[in-house]
């Protein structure tokens, strides 16, 4: 049997079907990386409702669900699509029930009845006057989640031929994997004087303290899952002045990107853009803006940087996986970082997301550190 659902909730409907299982007496085995996926919390990185509990996303998922399976086994038929300008929009009919006419709104797992009608005709009519010229015959075509759904509920391991005419995208980016992080943490020591290690009473922290005593390293031995947090640094306005800006690294977060905020801190690069997210554009990333925040996208879906402008703790963010709507990793960065200092970790960010189609998916081993310019960085506030 498959489970594949648009709403991508698979693990919690797995943890479910197992447990009810077990409550009727079967023996149920979990395999060790479905049963990390269960106990892995998540959410939508860009849902357009961010103040929805998880437990609301889930149900506004589960009815986008139920919507897509009456269309896919034909109880509920689309008569007409059109897109509003946002959103793909769209109007049908119910085989039965009491809810029969119906306008739908959005797509996948944020799709929605919109409006009930008691007469088709009213329905159609009520949409052609909304959308006018944009309105097409028939459903709209399958999203892209939507394809992958029905190939795997197919048992196809591969999309049908006639779908890979389009150039194949670049790989995503690299997840670190076991001990690539404490790799870099070692190296970082070895070849570059300027950090001095620190260890505190508990041996599962490594503080790395930089020379000028204006920045501090904290590295976490103990942060095992992706998505725990593995690096907290932080820079200050002196050696016991106040704290000007913090950044926390999860354990997958490629490597690359934390070795950008240390080069960073240690020399910054001069930049010619004058926005961070000026690497981003010129890798082709698309920008989505909500009243709430803006969110820029890799072209190949596998990364994305949000910016949340009323965020103190949190105003930037980095985040990416095999899919960026569900990350397996991400860099927390508040208010106050410098903004060469977004520019540089954004240029990595592009480069990491869209390597040359011959890169490895791994990441480059970690052995030493490239040494900084003699000049360091001089830390006047």
């Amino acid at each position: 049997m498959v489970l594949a659902r648009i709403d991508r909730e698979e693990p919690y409907y797995a943890d479910r079907s197992a447990n009810e299982l077990t409550r009727y007496g079967f023996t149920v085995d979990i395999a060790p990386a479905l049963q990390e996926e269960i106990d892995t919390e998540w959410t939508w990185a860009d849902y357009p409702v961010p103040w929805c509990t998880p437990e609301e996303i889930r149900q506004v998922s589960a009815d986008a669900q139920r919507i897509h399976d009456d269309i896919a086994t034909g109880r509920l038929t689309v008569h007409l699509h059109a897109d509003d300008g946002h959103n793909t929009v769209a109007v049908g009919t119910y085989a039965s029930g009491v809810r029969r006419h119906v306008h739908l709104h959005g797509e996948n797992h944020l799709r929605q009845v919109a409006m009930v009608y008691e007469d088709e005709a009213e329905a159609m009519a009520e949409f052609h006057r909304l959308y006018t010229v944009t309105v097409r015959p028939g459903p709209a075509p399958l999203t892209d989640l939507e394809q992958s759904v029905r190939r795997a509920l197919r048992g196809e391991t591969a999309p049908p031929t006639r779908l890979q005419l389009t150039e194949a995208q670049p790989a995503p980016p690299t997840v670190a994997g076991p001990g690539e992080h404490e790799q870099f943490l070692n190296a970082l020591f070895e070849s570059r004087q300027q950090w001095a290690k620190h260890r505190i009473w508990s041996d599962e922290t490594t503080i790395a303290a930089h020379e000028s005593l204006t920045v501090r390293a904290e590295f976490d031995h103990e942060a095992r899952h992706r998505t725990d947090i593995a690096w907290t640094i932080a820079e200050y306005d002196g050696p016991v002045g106040e704290r000007l800006w913090r950044a926390t690294i999860t354990a997958g977060t490629p490597v690359p990107l934390t070795h950008a905020i240390i080069d960073h801190l240690d020399v910054p690069l001069p930049v010619d853009a004058a926005e961070p997210d000026t690497p981003l554009k010129e890798a082709g990333w698309s920008a989505a803006s909500h009243p709430a925040r803006t969110t820029w996208q890799a072209p190949n879906r596998s990364a994305a940087f949000e910016y949340l402008p009323h965020a103190a703790a949190d105003r930037w963010t980095v985040f990416g996986g095999d899919d960026a709507n569900r990350p397996a990793w991400s860099i927390r960065l508040s208010a106050g970082v410098p903004h060469d200092l977004l520019i540089q970790l954004n240029a990595a960010v592009a480069e990491v997301a869209s390597p040359p189609p011959s890169v490895s998916r791994r990441s480059p081993p970690v052995s030493r550190l490239p040494a900084p310019p003699a000049q360091l960085r001089a830390r006047h506030r």
